[in-house]
């Protein structure tokens, strides 16, 4: 568990697996795409907000929403998952969603450079979402499924960002390494990866950039 103080109050962030995590704030437990295969969901608290970056199975499993989730629990999603998803705030690219006082962003998540053998994307343009998650003034992004992708360096100030790591889906180390430099995030946490070489990673970060493994 890491917390952090915010003008909306501390939050703390527990890293449960693959691109799941989970923010408590105030009382309140808010999960990002929760996937079974990497955690007990049946041992996880109530989830009064429940982000999901986009459909694919490993980000929209509805066995793991099953454990967590009731009639309360409050949703934001991608447009394409939404669809799966009973009464949710699908947000299209640059909307908005204001939770409890916490302001939150749906930002591009692509690939370029990586693409199926039909020539495809592994994840298109505006197919799925990122987010940022503004407490007050202090601001975490959560880059979802991406690549390096030039909308980055209109981010923002941000204070916690979460960055994938992984061949061909997302980012290549090189890859991770730049988006870091461009965003400029005071904490860093490498997700949504296979294996990770920490000190290589650490050794070419920007200074100023605190660097969280589990």
């Amino acid at each position: 568990m890491t917390k952090f103080i915010t003008p909306l109050g501390q939050i703390a962030i527990i890293i449960l697996g693959h691109a799941s995590f989970l923010i408590q704030w105030q009382g309140r437990n808010i999960f990002i795409d929760p996937y079974s295969k990497v955690a007990n969901y049946a041992q996880q608290p109530h989830a009064n907000l429940v982000l999901i970056t986009h459909h694919h199975s490993d980000h929209l499993d509805k066995a793991a929403l099953a454990k967590i989730t009731d009639s309360s629990t409050v949703f934001v999603t991608s447009v394409t998952a939404g669809k799966n998803i009973k009464g949710a705030n699908a947000l299209r690219i640059g909307e908005e969603f204001n939770y409890e006082g916490i302001g939150i962003k749906a930002v591009y998540a692509y690939n370029i450079v990586q693409k199926r053998d039909d020539g495809q994307p592994f994840h298109p343009k505006g197919e799925g979402n990122g987010y940022v998650l503004n407490f007050g003034g202090f601001r975490v992004y959560i880059a979802g499924d991406t690549e390096l992708i030039p909308e980055m360096k209109s981010l923002g100030d941000i204070d916690v960002a979460f960055l994938p790591k992984n061949l061909p889906y997302t980012m290549s180390d090189e890859m991770f390494i730049e988006a870091a430099k461009t965003i400029k995030p005071k904490n860093l946490f490498p997700y949504h990866y296979f294996e990770l070489n920490t000190e290589a990673i650490k050794s070419k970060l920007p200074e100023g950039i605190t660097l969280y493994t589990e």
